[in-house]
């Protein structure tokens, strides 16, 4: 694995009427993934949102692939962002739009406005949305109307279109909370595959526990805003379920 973190997060802190991060610190090596685990209300939307900048944290440090996202505005805000992939729960697609170009707005950040409004996407960016498409299993569906998938597939587009954004960085925010059991499993086989094919650093909230100890590499555990555990997920144990939960 690289020296330097895909991920580096210190002493983050957000606070709204009472602490949402208290001085939270992680990294994200390349090629791993890592579960973000606890209850709701725990802070984990928030961090992700703060480590993109969407919303600004108080104080800290993010570093992304050695780049000082917390420093950084304009244009070069703009080229740290397009390192990073968002997948969300509710997936984020244009239903009326093919897969094929629900994974073409991932190329946002690499052409200019105008193609993307018009969706008149030059050959290489066709062939690279459709060998995202490919690598998640839906070659076959690339034309077909996102809204004509199932859920599964959805998801399976969302992940493809932060491929076409070449993305070094993925945050999933409980992205199989949609899902059934079989797709869920293969939801996170799907982002173990990818992390380590290409070096992409996942980081992914989840809530089931399960999940997160048979896929990721490691689980870090958040409770009330700050980081009370970072462990291998295969070490993972009933106590460490009962200070996240409360219940074993």
């Amino acid at each position: 694995m690289s020296a330097v973190p895909a991920v580096a997060v210190r002493g983050l802190a957000k606070r709204y009427a009472a602490p949402v991060l208290d001085r939270v610190s992680l990294e994200v090596a390349p090629g791993e993934l890592v579960a973000l685990v606890g209850a709701s209300g725990a802070g984990k939307t928030t961090l992700f949102r703060c480590i993109t900048r969407l919303v600004e944290p108080d104080a800290g440090e993010i570093e992304v692939n050695g780049r000082a996202l917390h420093a950084a505005d304009g244009a070069e805000l703009a080229l740290a962002r397009r390192e990073i992939g968002l997948v969300f729960q509710q997936f984020n697609l244009i239903r009326r739009l093919s897969a094929v170009q629900n994974v073409l707005a991932g190329r946002l950040g690499h052409v200019p406005l105008w193609r993307v409004v018009s969706r008149r996407f030059a050959r290489a960016d066709r062939q690279l949305a459709l060998a995202a498409l490919d690598r998640v299993g839906l070659l076959p569906q690339a034309y077909q109307r996102a809204d004509s998938l199932s859920g599964g597939q959805q998801q399976r587009v969302a992940i493809a279109r932060v491929l076409a954004q070449q993305s070094r960085v993925i945050l999933a925010d409980e992205p199989i909370a949609s899902l059934d059991a079989a797709n869920a499993a293969a939801m996170l086989s799907l982002f173990r595959e990818i992390a380590r094919e290409r070096g992409i650093a996942v980081l992914c909230s989840l809530h089931q526990i399960e999940i997160a100890k048979a896929y990721a590499d490691r689980v870090i555990g958040l409770a009330g805003g700050k980081v009370i555990l970072d462990r291998a997920a295969h070490e993972f144990g009933d106590a460490d379920r009962v200070r996240l939960y409360g219940v074993s």
